[in-house]
């Protein structure tokens, strides 16, 4: 794994916000772009979209990163498809969590709320539409220190058109999760020396996460109201960054996650042998990604494609950077904050939308999606690979 990738996003700054830091050089003040509140895109979709959270407790472990902690507690996010846009807009993150995010990556020059009054398009527990389990289900793993909020304007695209989306906070993995209680957890894995064992025991942990998070979604004793709406046997994971590793990890250790995207994440846990015939999507930078290009991260993902037995795609995105493909950098860029992408972030987002759905649509709901089979005039920054060549077109 290429590990200086993902301790370059342990801060905000390093991949939410500066380019300057990323690269080892101080945060810088930022000015306030153009002075309004920040928002997220709204969904192309014709539903509706609602969202609730929900507070999960394992009893069966404790805390991978706090063993003191006797049972592992998680935030869970929920989007779904809305009987009628009604009630208020949720809100995108607390004003504590945008103050602890801001602190942590040093950034200055706008109010420490500011992410806090973020617009969002989804209305705060609206009662959840749709046949009895006649759903999707995605779940979206966060990049490593960041929280699930990050992964929005994605989870509200897909709801839009008909699925419901769960994205988990990674307790002590991110750098704020907020509990009902008020009590706010912050990241202790990022004090852990980042050796190997480090990664292999994040992405273990992140697919128990979300084994539970099915059982409590799926399970007889379902959490949630809506749950009867979902259809357990249509069930998708992807994520960004370790989130998106954590895909092939959670697809190994859950047959029930039929379908994985990994979205900008060098993969760490190897395919066995055997290897994984479930579908499966690569997408990334093409600065990062490229096949043929030498070590590091794109070594894992060549690793990986060869046992990939099932349906594949590698596709990279050119002008990208590592934020553009979450509501980092289309928050950043409102900002004011140059993220160093030169691909505009309006323009990411609707590449990584597109494509994730593109993915899902062929895969849960068998609608062929001649968009992942060729290039698309429509995305020319999109390059279709063949690692077997080194080729990307």
């Amino acid at each position: 794994m290429n590990h200086a990738l993902f301790r370059r996003g342990l801060t905000v700054a390093t991949a939410l916000f500066t380019l300057a830091v990323g690269v080892g050089g101080p945060p810088a003040a930022v000015a306030d772009g153009s002075g309004s509140a920040p928002y997220l895109p709204e969904p192309t979709g014709l539903h509706a979209v609602g969202t609730t959270t929900l507070h999960l407790t394992d009893g069966s472990r404790s805390d991978p990163w706090v063993p003191e902690v006797s049972a592992r507690e998680l935030m869970v996010s929920l989007w779904y498809p809305a009987a009628a846009p009604s009630g208020q807009r949720a809100q995108y993150m607390t004003p504590t969590e945008s103050e602890l995010l801001l602190e942590e990556g040093g950034i200055t020059g706008v109010p420490l709320d500011v992410l806090s009054t973020t617009r969002t398009n989804a209305f705060a527990d609206a009662r959840p539409a749709g046949r009895v389990r006649g759903l999707p289900l995605v779940v979206l793993s966060p990049g490593f220190s960041k929280p699930r909020t990050t992964l929005t304007n994605l989870a509200e695209e897909l709801a839009s058109h008909g699925y419901i989306v769960a994205a988990i906070d990674h307790t002590y993995e991110s750098v704020a999760t907020t509990f009902p209680d008020g009590r706010v957890a912050t990241c202790a894995a990022c004090e852990v020396p980042h050796d190997e064992a480090f990664w292999n025991r994040l992405v273990t942990g992140r697919a128990a996460d979300v084994s539970f998070v099915l059982d409590e979604l799926t399970g007889p004793q379902a959490k949630w109201s809506g749950a009867r709406l979902i259809d357990p046997s249509r069930i998708a994971m992807a994520g960004h960054s370790v989130g998106g590793a954590s895909a092939v990890t959670s697809m190994l250790a859950d047959s029930r996650v039929r379908v994985g995207i990994d979205v900008d994440g060098s993969t760490q846990i190897p395919i066995p042998e055997s290897g994984l015939s479930r579908p499966f999507l690569f997408l990334g930078r093409q600065a990062q990604y490229s096949p043929g290009s030498g070590g590091g991260a794109v070594a894992t993902w060549e690793r990986d494609w060869e046992r990939l037995t099932g349906w594949k795609r590698w596709l990279v995105v050119a002008g990208a950077e590592h934020a553009s493909f979450t509501d980092v950098g289309l928050l950043a860029e409102q900002l004011g904050i140059d993220i160093g992408a030169d691909l505009p972030a309006a323009r990411a987002s609707e590449i990584v939308r597109r494509y994730t759905r593109a993915s899902l649509e062929l895969h849960l709901r068998h609608r062929p999606q001649p968009l992942l089979d060729k290039p698309s005039q429509r995305y020319p920054q999109v390059k279709l690979c063949t690692p077997d060549t080194s080729t990307c077109v």
